[in-house]
């Protein structure tokens, strides 16, 4: 590398960035719900297109308003009906489902008449309602908290409705609310939901980006302290930062959940690249090489090595996009191609840097220095003394590991990314606790004989069995479906007696079958279509998580089979709840399936360095071992496999590799000097292992910035890549190198004849 090259270097990075500046567009955030949903399963295509036959089934809000001791106060229903009929009159709210404005169809010799479900016209009628409602299950749980001191207001918003549409709907909804007089009320749904996630989005960025920056800069100082070795470094840093951000703005892409992390990641993966550098440049300086041959030596011994270490973690990131989950795809895509922007960013401003300003004054720091070599000469005598026990330690400290590992369970929540005590997870623990839920649940229901409709009196048997099944299974109390219409026509036919609310028998149905008629016409619920050969079941649950989930959903599927007659009834679960459930079910198994195939890659890369499968294997060992230990650690900590775990050993894996990948490289290129291995890798544990035991505490100590996060994903992303960092530095360096010694006549078969050859060659 001479200076004239690390000018033109120089330009291209100069080039790059004004390229960049002018296709900038601004940061953007979303949090879409949808972006965890598996992309290739048949499930999401099939719950498409229910959904444009019927609605989009989280296109709500739950609204509860409280009174104490009960609801059942003239004054407060005054103000809640008064909300009810402000909020109904909103742009964008299409529909509002509570008992404040419902009525209920008596029908009697005379004709059908309409009495309100409550009645506040005078104390007697809210007294006479309280009572009706006290006996009548079907209110219960549903719009009525059993404690009688939450009424339930839904509001059904604009189909797929937009995150700006929706902000402004719920800054109007929560004004009005707050200005109701009733200072008792929770909220949860979707639009709610999306603004706070993207609040905290633009919070945590903001919050990541600072925190790392500080950390780097100290960093820099620790290690250099010299103005321009800190200053210098960090802006090459953001430069790379700044162009990964730029090309993936330019694409499309958004910041959301997992894209937030991306800036802090890269920024101490930058970081870790340029201690490789900076470290090899003051080895040189200190043996007394002048500064352009330190520069140029840095350069041809170490572009290859941290390529390669940047492609491995690259490879790690990308290896997510067999998640098929959208946001953890782009994540992985976006950010691999980031850390190869970073390692460009490095070779070509870096080494015009050394040339253009004086060397290191930490360089000259012999002290520390040999501090350092005595620290690493003594631990390098242990490993020798302490082979097998070693050896045995890894092992036996694995295969407990993996035992642990094998027993996680896999578990994740609709809200999983936020804490606890997060104000909008505690409002939608609430519905799930004080009402049915806060869960969407969907059932389709098809008809396969043409001769038959959902209102045929067999196929409504059908729908009652599963409905009472469902209530069941998944501890809901009210359900809706084609069956519901039967059941209120029943009721109405019986003075509106609560116990009528059921299937009547068989004559009865004939005898209603004219009014039914008339009903299904009037009443269009969105639970059937018109020619009556599909509908739905629809309902509300807690959300206990996936794994309950899982057993719930599989449960059904047996129900189904053996006591439904699929000749006059097709049930197929489906819904957001369901397909979520199941991107934490199938997560991990996509996660490990990518990283599969990261292995070998990065096998295959260490394969071709040494061109021999024996050494990649050898290689890849200590890289398992950390994969491992993590999910040991989670098993201890009671931490479950999902969406915002799983991650983090496709990203481990990627960054983990790369201790491996400069330890070997410099092995290799040490046995091409004709070194024998035992003295090779003894010098390859001085001086490489020196940057490594660096770049890993600089690495884990920048990811531990993502624990000061609120959501959840940041924060295991953050603690266990830590720990699989240190984890993968004490397998390199105590590990590796007694796996390497049962090799030695074979790399000093291959080794010697390629060092023969040179030495051949310079005579």
């Amino acid at each position: 590398m001479t200076k004239n090259k690390a000018f033109w270097r120089l330009l291209l990075a100069l080039s790059l960035t004004v390229f960049f500046a002018v296709i900038w567009e601004g940061l953007r955030f979303n949090y879409d719900f949808e972006n965890f949903f598996q992309q290739d399963d048949p499930d999401l295509a099939f719950y498409q297109e229910f959904r444009s036959t019927f609605e989009n089934d989280n296109d709500y809000l739950l609204l509860a308003l409280g009174n104490t001791p009960t609801i059942y106060d003239s004054l407060f229903l005054e103000r809640a009906l008064a909300l009810e009929k402000e909020l109904a009159a909103l742009p964008g709210v299409e529909s509002m489902v509570s008992l404040l404005q419902q009525e209920e169809p008596l029908i009697g010799p005379f004709g059908v008449r309409f009495r309100p479900i409550l009645d506040w016209s005078s104390p007697e009628a809210l007294e006479k309602s309280a009572q009706r409602l006290s006996e009548d299950d079907q209110w219960s749980g549903n719009l009525l908290s059993d404690s009688d001191e939450y009424l339930l207001l839904l509001l059904k918003n604009k189909q797929l409705i937009g995150k700006d549409t929706g902000d402004s709907l719920y800054v109007a909804i929560e004004s009005a609310v707050s200005s109701s007089g009733i200072p008792d009320y929770r909220m949860a749904g979707k639009i709610k939901a999306q603004g706070v996630f993207v609040d905290l989005l633009q919070k945590e960025f903001s919050l990541f980006m600072g925190l790392a920056g500080l950390w780097v800069l100290f960093l820099l100082w620790v290690l250099y302290r010299s103005w321009w070795a800190v200053l210098l470094p960090f802006a090459i840093i953001v430069l790379g930062i700044f162009w990964a951000g730029s090309f993936l703005l330019a694409t499309g892409g958004e910041l959301d959940v997992m894209l937030v992390m991306q800036p802090p990641i890269l920024m101490v993966i930058g970081l870790s690249g340029l201690v490789h550098f900076l470290n090899h440049y003051q080895n040189s300086l200190r043996s007394g090489m002048p500064k352009a041959a330190a520069v140029a030596s840095m350069s041809r011994e170490l572009t290859l090595p941290v390529f390669l270490t940047a492609l491995t973690t690259s490879l790690g990131f990308v290896s997510l996009y067999f998640t098929q989950i959208t946001s953890l795809r782009w994540f992985g895509l976006y950010t691999g191609l980031g850390v190869l922007f970073l390692f460009l960013a490095l070779v070509t401003i870096l080494p015009w840097a050394l040339y253009a300003f004086p060397p290191l004054a930490s360089s000259q720091n012999h002290r520390w220095a040999r501090r350092w070599d005595k620290a690493l000469q003594q631990v390098y005598g242990q490993l020798r003394e302490n082979k097998a026990g070693i050896s045995l330690g890894f092992i036996a400290l694995s295969l407990l590991a993996g035992w642990g590992m094998a027993r996680i369970q896999t578990n994740g929540y609709i809200v999983d990314s936020l804490p606890e005590d997060h104000p909008l997870k505690e409002d939608f623990s609430f519905f799930d606790e004080v009402f049915d839920g806060s869960k969407p649940l969907e059932v389709s229901l098809r008809i396969k004989d043409p001769e038959r409709d959902l209102f045929d009196y067999a196929v409504l048997q059908e729908i009652e069995k599963l409905e009472n099944f469902i209530r069941k299974n998944y501890k809901t109390g009210n359900v809706l479906s084609p069956l519901t219409l039967v059941k209120a026509l029943n009721k109405a036919q019986n003075g509106g007696n609560p116990r009528a609310f059921a299937l009547p028998s068989e004559g009865g149905f004939e005898r209603m079958a004219p009014m039914l008629d008339r009903w299904i016409r009037e009443n269009d619920r969105e639970l059937w279509t018109d020619s009556l050969d599909a509908g739905r079941i629809s309902a509300r649950s807690p959300d206990n998580g996936s794994n309950l989930g899982h057993r719930q959903h599989e449960r059904l599927a047996d129900f189904v089979d053996r006591e439904l007659d699929p000749d006059l009834l097709q049930v197929r679960l489906t819904g957001t709840s369901f397909l979520i459930d199941k991107s934490h079910e199938q997560v991990t198994e996509k996660v490990f399936a990518g990283l599969g195939f990261a292995f070998f890659l990065v096998a295959l890369i260490v394969g071709l360095l040494y061109r021999s499968w024996r050494v990649a294997l050898i290689a890849m060992v200590p890289n398992i071992v950390p994969l491992i230990w993590v999910g040991g650690v989670m098993f201890v900590l009671g931490i479950d496999f999902k969406l915002s775990t799983s991650i983090v050993f496709a990203i481990a894996f990627g960054i983990a590799v790369d201790d491996s990948i400069h330890f070997m490289s410099n092995l290799r290129m040490l046995l091409e000097k004709g070194m024998g291995l035992k003295e090779a890798v003894r010098r390859t544990f001085l001086t490489t292992g020196k940057a490594i035991i660096l770049t890993t505490l600089i690495l884990s100590s920048g990811f531990l910035v993502l624990a000061f996060s609120e959501l959840e994903i940041p924060w295991f992303t953050g603690v266990l890549v830590s720990l699989s960092l240190l984890f993968a530095l004490l397998a390199d360096l105590l590990w590796l190198p007694l796996l390497l010694r049962p090799l030695q006549k074979h790399l000093h078969n291959r080794f010697g004849a390629i060092s023969s050859e040179k030495q051949t060659m310079r005579k």
